[in-house]
């Protein structure tokens, strides 16, 4: 068996694995009794029940939660029971009870089988009495029926004749946490079956369970009841001799009176329709191997990081609501009491993504739950003098904010610590929209936007209309006393997460109302009159989000990340190590709140949700202003996983590593030294999209997911599937280098980042040769032709369209048949195929043909990036075909500039990330396609047209390959280089 590696664990205890679906204890350690609890939590998307043995241990911390089970509490409202737990069962060999706390634990193995979703535990045992058995527990929670739990024990004894005996019973009034939630309303047996029926004291939500034991074998013993009317037990007692194994199942069902009138009832008949365990299992191992087929991942080459991949994804595979759409993923899944269970942003930003592109059925639901909580989320606003709908930043059942205002401070000295995150962290409303957002436009469940998402994104926009405030000195609106993804910093004003996903939210508010209007016109009409969306108010949206304040410098790209940011106390966060705990556990909240130390990415955060909008230069300063500022050893688990993939775009691949596997062992290695709380869920949910997004380089383009992936130069390969539109689409990524990587330091200095490149897509009208005089030939003699005015000058301001395009340009206000529209279009191009015959090399515009062969030297991948449908007849009449790695035409792609997609189908066909890639272009719309898809551009023409390049040259003559990377490198300072 292989380590799975102690780095940045404050423990030696190894968690092994043989198959690389296994985790496995080999050591028990009562130190870390809680926190493996946590790690061998078993889910089916119902409850959760923590890794707690079957006989108990002192002060364990055994749970089972279930979804939607909330009930009253004081300060934090309302949170997750803990409800009855399933697992009890008492062994006794020859009167002695076995523990793992008496007798001598001779071997021991615990293992979670992730493939299967079966726990295991093995243990040989010597009793006090000195007889030595061998004990074998198994147990399971049906992900084909949620309301089936199994238990399986076996006991064989070595040295040992006598007897045996198993007794179950339920634990009827569990607290959570020291608070009683339960009252009984009935318990009994008959036969062999015991039944509980609880309700919760305030919620007065019902719960019944029932359990049975089943011997096996054919002189079975008896089965015998006790204490029918007060504490109902089973229990049975073998004769057991040397070499003999005996054995027996314990079969649970559970319901509540959230989903069934009389759970009781329902809890009764389910066992008694219920089979053996084994045919129980075979349908829970079938369920597990379809949902592994469409979510698995493999990783060759890093045993390490595929056991850690698979078992965040486990776990979060497990705990999704199948259905159920009133309840979504607490940040500690069900595996913990910490935050009592509440819903936090966790779920859309960091959860969704693995579950939109693997399992869309789990998103859907975890998005309706926030459509049933709009209610809760009006209530919220209205209280808060805001219209529209506020999203709780902490929610429960019903919506309504269950934050706690005031909390004891932790030191229990008796004071009151304020929290505001339940008033102003009000980019929960846009993370809620953003997930309702990507959610439709990954799967196009148009449905599902109709009638759930569109009230969702749209009242939520209302809300921001009503929480900006017009700044009359600045002609700019502002919104005021918020807090951002980084808590250390609370009622700032105009954090840019919040002020840019704003504006990101009403751009998108604004394009989802006139889909509306076009494809549901009743639909839009409903809406309308429902949350008051009237032409003032949608004028109004554009305003704000035109003129919502940013503080990003127009040269560096550099973005403040609230207003003052930069006048906080800057220190050096390398001067607080060693240390065991968060920066502000250690300065205090105050002192944290005035230095520039980040719990988590802000402005990294968001420029990782907009990629598509930011270039690798904005990138680059953000990341080398923020990232040594963050607080990445103890500040938010949801960190790491971010700075992975934003240090893979930034072609970091050591460094995304390190942050990587800070996200994946956070709970298997502790690493926060806090895993006994239970699962980190939004880490989990980040691990899949820093292999996904960050390794794997996934781009969703209008034509669906492209890779450009950036391997660690351990791995030698990465599979897994995204479904995109009802398609499933395979990725099979293998690694193209013998690189080696060191065991990176548990604690990284990040150096300023500089562009790595390694390929250059090309234009081909003004970049490789002059064919725009060509085109603009041809269509002169269309226009011509038609009558229509047509010069040099109107041909200058079209340069770069597509030929549709281009002709609607020139038509202008002419109205045109779609016969008339393809009759000129076929003419323009029979007339331009005819000049193009007249092309040789000699038509190559100065430098190119050095600049290629010298491109090729270097071993840089070359790639055409042009819209023209006749590209490869102009490159072979060019003779530079042979210089070309991929081409990218008018036939590859559907969107054409300015959209990124040209440039995206390029990179993949020459598999190189897009953050690696420069584009050379002399139209204004390819310089914007380079940057929407994240790549280097460079312009070539008058600075007037083309500023919005990396690089701006009159042309590449005298270009060499050496000056131009340079240039670029220098553009991280200066965004417009000209050359005289």
């Amino acid at each position: 068996m292989v380590n799975l590696s102690v780095r940045n664990s404050h423990n030696n205890q190894a968690l092994n694995e043989a198959t690389d679906w296994n985790v496995i204890e080999t050591e028990f350690n009562p130190a870390q009794l809680h926190h493996k609890e946590t790690v061998f939590t078993l889910s089916n998307g119902y409850l959760g029940t923590r890794g707690s043995f079957e006989e108990g241990y002192p002060q364990d911390s055994a749970a089972t939660l279930i979804h939607g089970l909330y009930d009253k509490v004081a300060i934090a409202y309302t949170e997750l029971v803990n409800c009855p737990s399933w697992l009890p069962l008492t062994i006794k060999v020859a009167g002695d009870r076995f523990t793992m706390d008496s007798g001598e634990i001779i071997y021991y193995e615990r293992r979670l089988d992730l493939r299967l979703g079966i726990l295991s535990r093995d243990v040989r045992w010597r009793s006090p009495q000195g007889h030595t058995l061998d004990f074998h527990f198994e147990r399971f929670a049906s992900l084909a029926d949620r309301h089936v739990l199994a238990i399986r024990a076996q006991v064989t004894s070595l040295d040992f004749e006598g007897e045996v005996s198993f007794e179950t019973s339920f634990d009827s009034t569990p607290q959570t946490q020291g608070v009683p939630h339960w009252k009984t309303l009935n318990q009994g047996g008959v036969d062999r079956i015991i039944w509980l029926y609880n309700q919760t004291i305030h919620s007065e939500i019902q719960l019944g369970m029932a359990a049975k034991l089943v011997v096996e074998g054919e002189n079975a013993p008896p089965i015998n009841l006790a204490n029918a009317d007060t504490a109902p037990t089973l229990s049975t007692t073998f004769q057991v001799v040397p070499g003999k194994s005996v054995s027996v199942e314990k079969i649970i069902t559970l319901f509540t009176s959230r989903e069934i009138e009389t759970p009781i009832a329902a809890a009764l008949q389910r066992l008694a329709d219920e089979p053996r365990y084994s045919t129980l299992l075979a349908a829970h191992i079938a369920a597990w191997e379809q949902v592994w087929q469409d979510s698995d991942i493999i990783i060759e080459g890093d045993r390490q990081a595929q056991l850690s991949v698979r078992y965040n994804l486990f776990q979060l595979l497990a705990v999704a609501p199948r259905q159920d759409d009133r309840v979504s993923i607490p940040p500690k899944t069900l595996s913990g009491f910490a935050y009592r269970g509440h819903i936090f942003w966790d779920t859309e930003i960091f959860i969704l993504p693995f579950l939109t592109l693997t399992q869309p059925a789990l998103a859907r639901n975890l998005l309706t739950y926030r459509y049933h909580t709009l209610p809760g989320a009006r209530r919220k606003a209205q209280e808060a003098g805001y219209q529209g709908a506020m999203f709780a930043w902490e929610s429960a059942d019903t919506g309504d904010e269950v934050t706690p205002r005031w909390v004891p401070h932790a030191s229990g000295n008796g004071e009151l610590v304020r929290i505001w995150c339940g008033d102003i962290e009000v980019h929960i409303n846009t993370d809620v929209a953003y997930a309702a957002w990507h959610y439709w436009q990954t799967t196009g469940d148009d449905d599902w936007m109709r009638d759930y998402g569109a009230e969702i994104i749209l009242d939520t926009a209302v809300f921001w209309q009503s929480r900006a405030i017009w700044n009359a000195e600045r002609q700019s609106y502002d919104i005021l006393d918020v807090i951002g993804p980084d808590e250390n910093h609370d009622r700032v004003n105009n954090n840019a997460f919040t002020n840019v996903m704003v504006q990101w939210h009403l751009q998108s508010a604004l394009a989802l109302w006139d889909w509306l209007k076009q494809a549901y016109p009743e639909k839009s009409s409903q809406l309308a009159q429902q949350l008051q969306l009237t032409i003032e108010r949608l004028h109004q949206w554009t305003e704000i989000q035109e003129l919502l304040y940013v503080n990003q410098d127009e040269f560096t790209g550099l973005i403040e990340q609230f207003e003052g940011f930069y006048q906080l106390e800057d220190v050096n966060l390398a001067d607080y190590e060693p240390r065991t705990q968060s920066l502000q556990g250690l300065l205090g909240i105050e002192a944290t709140n005035q230095k520039q130390i980040l719990k988590q990415p802000d402005v990294l955060m968001l420029l990782y949700l907009l990629r598509e909008r930011y270039n690798y230069k904005t990138l680059a300063i953000n990341w080398d202003y923020y990232s040594k500022r963050t607080d990445h050893s103890y500040g938010s688990s949801l960190g790491p996983a971010i700075h992975a993939i934003l240090a893979c775009d930034l072609n970091q691949p050591t460094h995304a590593y390190t942050h990587f596997l800070r996200s994946a062992l956070v709970d298997l290695e502790d690493v926060r030294r806090n895993a006994a709380e239970g699962i980190h869920a939004a880490s989990a949910g980040g691990v899949w999209q820093a292999v996904v997004f960050g390794f794997g380089g996934i781009r969703m383009t209008k034509l669906g997911p492209v890779a450009c992936p950036n391997l660690p130069p351990t791995w030698k390969r990465l599979k897994f599937r995204l479904q995109w539109r009802n398609e499933w689409y395979d990725f099979d990524l293998r690694q193209n280098t013998d690189m080696e990587i060191d065991n990176p330091p548990a604690e990284v200095n990040l150096q300023p980042a500089h562009p790595q490149i390694k390929g250059v897509i090309f234009d081909l009208d003004g970049v490789l040769t002059d064919t725009s005089e060509l085109h603009y030939l041809g269509w002169k003699r269309v226009a011509d032709e038609e009558g229509i005015p047509f010069n040099r000058e109107a041909n200058d301001a079209i340069r770069g369209l597509p030929r549709r395009e281009t002709l609607m340009q020139i038509l202008g206000d002419r109205t045109a048949t779609e016969a008339q529209i393809q009759d000129m279009m076929e003419r323009k191009n029979g007339y331009f195929l005819e000049l193009i015959e007249t092309i040789t090399a000699d038509d190559l515009l100065p430098g190119v043909a050095n600049l290629l062969q010298e491109l090729r030297d270097a071993g840089i991948k070359i790639a055409l990036g042009s819209s023209s449908k006749n590209a490869q007849t102009v490159i072979q009449r060019l003779g530079v075909q042979d210089k070309f790695d991929a081409i990218a035409d008018g036939y590859s792609v559907t969107q054409p500039k300015p959209a990124p997609d040209l440039f995206l189908f390029a990179a993949q066909q020459i598999g190189i990330s897009p953050s690696q890639c420069i584009v050379i272009e002399d139209a204004i719309a390819g310089v914007e396609a380079a940057k929407a898809a994240g790549m280097w551009s460079v312009g070539l023409g008058p600075i007037e047209r083309l500023g919005k390049a990396n690089v701006v040259l009159p042309s590449l003559d005298r270009v060499t390959w050496s000056n131009l990377h340079q240039r670029i490198a220098n553009s991280q300072e200066l965004a417009v280089l000209s050359r005289s």
